[in-house]
């Protein structure tokens, strides 16, 4: 049962159901698969094999969606990246994933064509949409309907995920049809999915979330709407408009949806199912959420793209830290964190200690290996068990608590302070709209506490926040012992924070605040 044969059968089941839904395009499923099929024919006809590379460079369109079931259907391997990346960053994805063929849009091109310029890569292995040099898509969206073997082997690699690269050249993660399917079907019933869905496709198709969107909706014969790029008034307006009832987002956008200004003025009644992946979620956005929408299930889904299911945690707003229990055929463990050091899986902490959340490489959605990264595997691999680099700790209940990353630990003083738990405060604060908090250098303390804040329009001071603090019940050796007002917290495409930019000074600060960095 490889992935395609999933589409098959729910063309078979609701041939006349809607499928997918593009600005003004909207096809059922017996039209897509049948644009799927001429897509596939004209990839076969450019050169795409059983097991090649499509590297594709997109946002989120029917034509990424097409292309994606047009590579399961042939057999080759969708590798799409980030078409915001830079041309060099494209151009290290393409010679690492030694792509066959590479598809841009005009939002992506100039990237594009600098990174193709660089690899020398043939243009007639180039499509493009909307403009560019190479073939026309729609040329091949009007070629035969392919008619060769679909692929049958359930363990070969039909998707190359790239990680985000946080630490440096971002590494490939390939995918099997077997840990897909799995992946897929852990998220529609751990996530409570239902028949004939309507998902809002707004994470990217480069992001596992993005992915996994497409999937559960398309195995359960429900709608995607397709969303090229977020934006908070764009997604309100989907929502009402197509009467969207499932969101899989991350919490920057439950965070921008909750806080947009004239969000009264839209009807949100026909959602019924909410969840986040990618990142933690502060109480102060769980509680704004659930008031939100307070007839929805609510879910934190703990998973990466490497092991799609670490953890699982319905009913969100009963304890709105937890990342909730393992997921199906998931076992975890929390071991002593040491960015530094080879630990072992088997230094467990005890039970309400801090360390790094480890998870069992036996699950069924578990990936084999990175591509072509032996020093990767040795870093994150061990003895059967894959270390996630998140700190995080086990209650007495067995629910597990993400704390934030090992490398994001800040020692001050001797002591061990975790960033996320100090944001979960802040965030409280009627003061504060975004916050994001890292160790910097002292000469005293050997690390200081420093938030990085996006003010709300209150007047926010370093003063005010420290009493905040003092008053929260946060430990006062946790608290920040300097204060940064900017303009725009740093995050991916995604909506992951980027600590990193914060540590080199790639922010703007707002000159009329206080700042004491």
């Amino acid at each position: 049962m490889t992935i395609v044969r999933m589409l098959t059968a729910s063309v078979a089941r609701d041939p006349d159901a809607l499928a997918v839904v593009d600005v003004s395009e909207r096809q059922s499923y017996w039209e897509w698969q049948e644009s799927i099929r001429k897509l596939a024919g004209g990839l076969a006809f450019l050169g795409l094999r059983n097991g090649d590379h499509l590297v594709a460079f997109l946002s989120n369109r029917r034509e990424t969606a097409s292309l994606y079931w047009a590579c399961q259907t042939i057999g080759a391997i969708f590798t799409p990246f980030n078409w915001r990346a830079s041309g060099s960053e494209m151009a290290y994805v393409i010679k690492d994933a030694e792509a066959k063929l590479v598809v841009y849009e005009e939002r992506s091109m100039d990237s594009a064509i600098a990174a193709l310029v660089e690899t020398g890569f043939p243009e007639d292995c180039v499509i493009y949409l909307d403009a560019g040099e190479g073939t026309a898509f729609d040329v091949l969206s009007d070629a035969r309907p392919y008619e060769g073997p679909e692929p049958s082997d359930d363990d070969a690699i039909c998707l190359m995920l790239y990680t985000s690269g946080t630490t440096g050249r971002p590494k490939g993660v390939p995918r099997s049809h077997a840990v897909e399917r799995i992946a897929a079907l852990n998220c529609i019933s751990q996530l409570h999915y239902r028949y004939g869905d309507v998902s809002l496709g707004v994470m990217p198709l480069f992001h596992t979330m993005g992915i996994r969107s497409l999937l559960m909706s398309t195995f359960l014969n429900g709608v995607l709407v397709c969303m090229p790029s977020y934006d908070t008034e764009n997604v309100l307006k989907l929502i009402e408009r197509e009467r969207v009832n499932s969101l899989f987002l991350v919490p920057t956008m439950f965070h921008d949806i909750v806080h947009y200004p004239r969000l009264g003025e839209f009807d949100l009644s026909s959602i019924g199912n909410i969840a986040y992946a990618g990142m933690s979620m502060t109480t102060a956005l769980v509680e704004s959420c659930a008031k939100l929408f307070p007839d929805a299930e609510f879910s934190n889904f703990y998973g990466s793209s490497e092991i799609y299911t670490f953890a699982v945690r319905n009913n969100l707003a009963k304890n709105p830290g937890s990342a909730g229990r393992a997921g199906f055929g998931q076992v975890l463990r929390v071991v002593r964190a040491a960015a530094d050091e080879h630990v072992g899986p088997d230094e467990e902490v005890l039970i309400g200690e801090t360390g790094e959340i480890i998870a069992s490489m036996n699950a069924l959605d578990a990936f084999t290996g990175y591509w072509k990264r032996p020093d990767a595997d040795e870093k994150a691999i061990r003895d059967g068990w894959y270390f996630t680099g998140d700190l995080g700790r086990f209650d007495e209940n067995g629910e597990v608590y993400v704390l934030g990353r090992v490398d994001d630990m800040i020692i001050s003083g001797g002591e061990n302070i975790y960033a996320e738990e100090v944001e979960n405060v802040l965030a409280k604060s009627s003061d504060v709209f975004g916050v994001a908090v890292i160790g910097t250098p002292d000469e005293r303390w050997g690390e200081r506490v420093t938030a990085f804040v996006e003010p709300a329009d209150t007047g926010a001071n370093p003063q005010r926040l420290d009493v905040f603090c003092l008053n929260s019940g946060l430990a006062r050796f946790k608290r920040p012992r300097a204060y940064a007002f900017v303009k725009a917290i740093p995050r991916s495409a995604s909506g992951k924070l980027l600590r990193r930019h914060l540590r080199t000074g790639n922010y703007e600060l707002l000159s009329d605040y206080e700042n004491t960095v």
